[in-house]
């Protein structure tokens, strides 16, 4: 199958990208690795009247630190994230998670903006910027604004970002020293989108989780924190009654959205096996 007909630009400067966002609204879209998108266009789910290529924006292809926080660029690689030493020391669960995500030739030219903005409930990356309570850096014609993970996925494949808004990266603090992480999915073969999935931070403290998030993925809308499930596992030993509540406290948190192969109840069942497996990863007293 053939795109539809539409106009193509190739951006020189983030100024040039918001005037054709502002001139064409609706009718323009963003091409970044195009892993998605051209797919789309291709069967024709999506029809802009013009593509802005924004790969000529270097500024935004990069992983930066400082004391504080660590900055990935929007237009930062899959495969530049699965082979950064920076990326592994500080932020381990983004290297746990990349090794998921489709193929080796997918992960050469997907981009971590182009997986935020998609806000695909099944991507394993918007889970573990919610994990890593991320900060989401957009920018529009009147500046720049810093999006909380937990407010940017909005609704299936909706966001927080504007119509005439760019994102242009993610901030991060580093991983503290007592901070552990796991990343478990269940998908039908490797590199296929998961069934369902799980991003989780932790702090432990002599074998006892002082704070705990856990955030699903391709189970729900969106990414989804699991409050209810974490507070039944955090500063106490994990037994087999502690684990027993938090599964069934997944029943507050999570709202399961059944797919072609898999019901709702499945869905959540299979949210609990995850669970239960990420927290065998962890170094936790065990009841």
């Amino acid at each position: 199958m053939k795109p539809a007909p539409f106009a193509y630009v190739r951006a020189q400067a983030l100024a040039q990208v918001h005037e054709l966002l502002t001139e064409h609204g609706p009718a323009a879209r963003l091409l970044a690795g195009g892993q998605s998108l051209v797919p789309a266009l291709n069967m024709r789910l999506a029809a802009p009247s013009v593509l802005i290529d924004i790969n000529a924006l270097v500024d935004y292809a990069h992983i930066a630190a400082d004391a504080d926080c660590i900055r990935i660029g929007a237009l930062v690689r899959h495969a530049q994230l699965e082979r950064s030493e920076l990326v592994a020391e500080a932020l381990p669960l983004f290297s746990r998670a990349i090794v998921h995500v489709a193929h080796p030739a997918i992960r050469n030219r997907g981009t971590l903006g182009g997986s935020l903005a998609l806000g695909d409930p099944a991507a394993e990356l918007p889970a573990c910027c919610l994990a890593l309570e991320a900060t989401l850096i957009a920018a529009g014609p009147a500046g720049e604004r810093r999006i909380p993970a937990a407010e940017f996925f909005v609704d299936l494949y909706e966001t927080a970002l504007k119509p005439d808004e760019v994102l242009l990266g993610v901030e991060c603090a580093p991983r503290a020293a007592d901070a552990h992480c796991a990343f478990l999915e269940i998908a039908r073969r490797h590199g296929d989108y998961a069934t369902v999935g799980l991003a989780l931070e932790a702090r432990i403290a002599e074998g006892i989780a002082t704070e705990l998030r856990l955030a699903f993925f391709a189970i729900d809308r969106v990414p989804r924190l699991a409050p209810a499930a974490a507070s039944c596992l955090t500063h106490c030993a994990i037994d087999a009654a502690a684990l027993a509540q938090a599964k069934d406290a997944l029943r507050q948190d999570l709202d399961p959205m059944p797919d072609v192969y898999h019901g709702a109840q499945t869905k959540l069942h299979l949210a609990g096996v995850v669970l239960q497996r990420a927290l065998a990863t962890l170094p936790l007293q065990r009841a």
